[in-house]
């Protein structure tokens, strides 16, 4: 398989890899190339079910997917988290017709061309590497969720105190080589071709949100 995070992620008009991983929502494999030649779908590459943000993420992407399912089109959801703790989230926090694959080593955001941004005490160097000062002089809001903006850090404890999330041994693992792992969508056609896209920091910063509008308008054209 193709590693690109150096590159940085697919561009429209690239043809997406294939990646082939354990489902959460159904037993068995999915793989990119289940789609391919058959549907477009809507893939959603994230951190992990311990971020916050992701949360967030899915939660909007599931509350499309009948919209989605109208214009023929699949939505894939690949969470940085070990199987079962993905399926024991999702047992107490079900989202209906969710599709979602587990992907623990980042298979899937190595070759779709997404970096693990690394912390480090030097220089920054976006969006391979960023210093923690860096990290630390930066502000995230979640309008109607936040009394503030807040550095990623503080909000990443107080979202996940908001959400009752807790932190378990699992979600440590994935946290110690991922942290930074930028997250993103890519909207394919049904030969597996990058017809919109969405990805963070280069496409809004940490906490940007895609835009639905503008996926949903494209999806209107690939879909059936």
């Amino acid at each position: 398989m193709s590693d690109r995070a150096d590159v940085g992620p697919l561009q429209l008009g690239e043809r997406a890899p294939n990646f082939v991983l354990d489902a959460i929502t159904r037993e068995g494999k999915i793989a990119i190339d289940d789609f391919r030649g058959e549907k477009p779908v809507l893939v959603g590459l994230y951190r992990g079910l311990h971020c916050p943000f992701c949360r967030r993420h899915i939660a909007t992407v599931s509350l499309l997917t009948p919209a989605l399912s109208a214009k023929g089109i699949e939505s894939l959801t690949v969470v940085n988290t070990p199987i079962e703790r993905a399926r024991l989230y999702l047992r107490y926090h079900p989202m209906v017709g969710l599709l979602a694959a587990s992907d623990p080593e980042r298979v899937s955001h190595r070759a779709f061309g997404l970096p693990n941004m690394q912390i480090t005490e030097g220089e920054s160097a976006l969006p391979h590497k960023v210093s923690m000062s860096d990290v630390k002089a930066m502000r995230v809001n979640v309008p109607g969720e936040m009394p503030e903006p807040m550095d990623p850090f503080a909000t990443l404890e107080y979202l996940n105190k908001k959400d009752n999330y807790d932190i378990t041994e699992a979600d440590q693992k994935m946290m110690a080589t991922g942290v930074g792992q930028l997250m993103g969508q890519f909207l394919l056609d049904r030969n597996g071709v990058v017809r919109w896209t969405f990805s963070e920091v280069f496409d809004g910063g940490l906490g940007a949100h895609p835009n639905s509008e503008a996926m949903m308008s494209v999806a209107s054209h690939i879909g059936q």
